[in-house]
């Protein structure tokens, strides 16, 4: 079966062709950083009409890099949220005109389970359920147990920040550019055992997750309220450790709380190499991730995930789909 995944929630316009849900044929992914940088942050209005311009192409792209044609896909799939009003209408509307044109099903996906799908793409691993998930990206920072396909109960989130939106805040606020968590990871990289330490979050939910206050306290630091400010390093590298220790301590007492088989790590921020190491470290089962070039939004998680949906669970697939940005996960 080969899926076509369409994948608009942000700011990256994907596109990929992913056949029987683990043989990744294609995966095309324009990103739209280099114009939402001078703003720090990305502009929804913006994002949605680069979407427009983009999607076509990206699709098309993706089919010639699987070398397939409209009559060799099988089914479309697409993102209806969690994400931006604006550049999911985008992506829905051209897949239910595909679907519609093509005369093929259109599988409607969660974003946030579809980036866990993204480890049924790396090549050799089989994940084992029932796992524990820790999704984390700009928009969400979510822990959940997949108990089977389409099956999640979720055990905490962020309860403001998101991991990475806090990483894009700091980036910001220390002048470092945006997207902030490959540009704060690179800084801390010349910083390797800072002296700062910044303040943890305590929460009365032991599965959820704060990230303002860190970036507040970084916001102060910078502004002078200490003192003089610490060399912009230094603070890259304290504030990457207490993201980092604040979701592995979690990960870690949930391993604890549940019988899971494994650990699967997904989301844009899952791309950074010491929560990463940290947590292969700490966690007391296997650690998963995907590549760094699947971490991020794709269209190849997206069809993977459909394929699953279908074979598993047996989704009814329809044009009768509509966008739902405040989608969670569980």
């Amino acid at each position: 079966m080969k899926i076509l995944g369409i994948e608009t929630s942000c700011d990256e316009t994907g596109a990929a062709v992913v056949e029987d849900g683990r043989v990744l044929l294609s995966n095309v992914v324009v990103s739209q950083a280099h114009l939402h940088g001078r703003y720090g942050g990305v502009v929804p209005e913006v994002a949605a009409r680069q979407h427009l311009e983009a999607l076509l192409p990206v699709i098309d792209a993706a089919l010639r890099e699987a070398r397939c044609t409209p009559k060799d896909i099988d089914v479309v799939a697409v993102t209806i949220g969690p994400g931006l009003p604006g550049s999911l209408l985008v992506g829905v509307n051209v897949a239910k005109a595909l679907a519609y044109t093509w005369g093929l099903p259109l599988v409607a996906i969660n974003h946030l389970e579809a980036h866990v799908y993204a480890n049924w793409l790396v090549e050799g691993f089989s994940p084992q359920l029932p796992a524990l998930c820790l999704v984390v990206s700009g928009g969400h920072t979510e822990l959940a147990i997949m108990e089977g396909h389409g099956r999640f109960s979720s055990l905490g989130r962020t309860v403001d920040d998101a991991a990475g939106e806090a990483f894009d805040k700091v980036a910001r606020i220390l002048g470092l550019g945006f997207p902030g968590g490959p540009a704060i990871e690179a800084k801390a990289k010349e910083c390797p055992s800072p002296s700062l330490r910044l303040p943890r979050a305590r929460l009365k939910g032991p599965f959820d997750f704060s990230f303002s206050g860190i970036k507040t306290h970084v916001a102060r630091l910078v502004q002078g309220a200490y003192g003089p400010p610490p060399p912009v390093e230094e603070i890259a590298c304290a504030f990457q450790d207490a993201v980092v220790e604040a979701l592995v301590e979690k990960v870690v007492k949930a391993c604890r709380h549940a019988d899971v088989a494994q650990i699967l790590l997904a989301g844009g921020v899952a791309a950074n190499a010491h929560l990463r190491q940290a947590l292969a470290q700490r966690a007391p089962c296997h650690v998963c991730w995907p590549p760094a070039n699947l971490c991020t939004d794709n269209g190849a998680m997206v069809a993977a995930c459909a394929y699953y949906r279908l074979t598993e669970l047996a989704d009814k697939a329809s044009l009768d789909v509509d966008v739902q940005p405040s989608l969670m996960l569980g």
